[in-house]
């Protein structure tokens, strides 16, 4: 006697697995949280034009369609890769018939909304404008630049964010568990590691996740009901061709290699900063962690050699924020090189120590009187701000005043080095500054 293939759906598993209640989702928990605007408004079927922003996998579609189905409202979609102005037409004639017969108006979601040009988005204008649809836009792309300004002050703009690598790990969980949509018709035994690695590899991308595990899961070849399938690391790294880079966020190696990091950003080497960069991006290192580093080695071993340097630092951060992998990866490894090649000075990070030393050595000392606010008549009378001479009064705005107090007058914190802008800060600062820094080490 023999077995047939068990009968399941021949959709991929990304869209059987696709959530059909609200509490199914997975992620997006700043949207949908219980006292969220989106969901009040999804529960009580009171739905308002949207246009949801996120990377691919984080679950827009899903979403659209939970709206959908929590309104009942008539649901249209349509795809502006494949659809045009035309179709956009006879979509607007269905739904002031379905308004004629039912008195709601026709939930149209449109997915990539991006790719319609800007005259081509002004036909939703007067249709979202009157009631007619209530418009779910779906983009990957920044609305900012790529939707029209009257069509987006009529829709609320919301986030979507990558999904992180537990929730990736939950959505494979769920689905070598579930028997009616997933895999739980056979007997799956995954490793650790091997989930681990899948969760990494999809890059904050559920689809992905999903069809990464149905390809694994199907190289084992023909299966029958309640087969045993064991998948390991090796699997992994066969089926996707992807090798596991050793790496432990909370261990010895992810010191290690931030470290080597930021060494070869200190030393001026930018091959090595790319490679150790790298390294960590491909090993599954948290972006946001090394964008920090970055940010805090802009102020620590550049400072004010290259002011440019910390804003170079933040952008990458910000442009981790809003894009995503795997674009902007590249704007990390423009910052990387940046600050590698820039000029150093670890001027300020030594003033810094200083300057803390020597309040914890001489505690909370009284601000001088001549600089105190004083903004009643009774401070003036007790003496704050007598004495203080106004700067833009004198040539060059230079005055020749203490602004220490007293016991450390004339105590220089912050001697600039002659390397990059420092040189200049240098230049200004020569007539207050002694000639020769005492010996401090960071």
């Amino acid at each position: 006697m023999t077995h047939s293939p068990p009968k399941i759906s021949t959709a991929p598993l990304a869209d059987r697995m696709r959530p059909r209640h609200l509490d199914e989702m997975v992620g997006q928990e700043h949207l949908l949280a219980p006292e969220s605007l989106l969901r009040k408004a999804i529960e009580i079927g009171k739905p308002f034009s949207v246009i949801f922003w996120g990377p691919p996998g984080s679950g827009k579609t899903t979403l659209a369609k939970l709206i959908g189905s929590y309104t009942g409202y008539p649901f249209q979609a349509f795809s502006a890769v494949t659809s045009g102005v035309r179709e956009l037409r006879q979509l607007i004639d269905q739904a002031q018939r379905m308004r004629n017969l039912t008195g709601k108006p026709t939930l149209l979601f449109v997915d990539e909304i991006h790719r319609f040009n800007k005259a081509q988005q002004d036909a939703f204008l007067p249709h979202v404008e009157s009631g007619l649809i209530v418009l779910i836009g779906a983009t990957t792309q920044n609305p900012s630049f790529e939707v029209i300004p009257p069509l987006l002050s009529r829709t609320r703009v919301l986030t979507l964010k990558p999904l992180d690598h537990e929730a990736l790990k939950k959505i494979l969980l769920r689905a070598i568990s579930n028997k009616e949509r997933g895999l739980g018709i056979y007997q799956i035994n995954i490793e650790d590691d091997a989930l681990d690695l899948l969760a990494h590899l999809a890059e904050g991308d559920a689809r992905v996740a999903l069809n990464n595990l149905e390809a694994m899961v199907y190289h084992q070849g023909q299966l029958k009901q309640d087969s045993t399938v064991n998948l390991g690391i090796e699997d992994v790294q066969k089926v996707l061709q992807k090798k596991a880079l050793i790496y432990d966020k909370t261990g010895e190696e992810h010191y290690n290699l931030i470290s080597a990091f930021h060494k070869s950003m200190r030393g001026g080497d930018p091959q090595a900063s790319l490679y150790w960069l790298y390294r960590m991006l491909e090993a599954g290192e948290d972006p946001l962690f090394i964008c920090r580093r970055m940010i805090r080695f802009a102020s620590e071993d550049i400072g004010l050699a290259d002011p440019q340097a910390l804003q170079v630092a933040l952008a990458a951060f910000e442009a981790w924020e809003k894009v995503g992998p795997p674009e902007a990866e590249l704007a990390l490894a423009e910052a990387a090189a940046y600050l590698a090649t820039a000029p150093k000075s670890n001027a300020l990070y030594v003033a810094e120590k200083a300057v803390k030393e020597e309040i914890q050595r001489s505690g909370a000392r009284p601000v001088p009187l001549h600089i105190r606010n004083a903004p009643t008549a009774l401070m003036k009378k007790l003496g704050y701000g007598k004495g203080y001479l106004y700067p833009h009064n004198y040539p060059d705005a230079k005055v020749d005043q203490e602004y220490l107090p007293d016991g450390l007058k004339r105590t220089t914190f912050y001697y600039p080095t002659g390397r990059g802008f420092e040189r200049e800060i240098r230049r200004r600062m020569k007539d207050v500054m002694p000639p020769t820094p005492p010996d401090r080490k960071p």
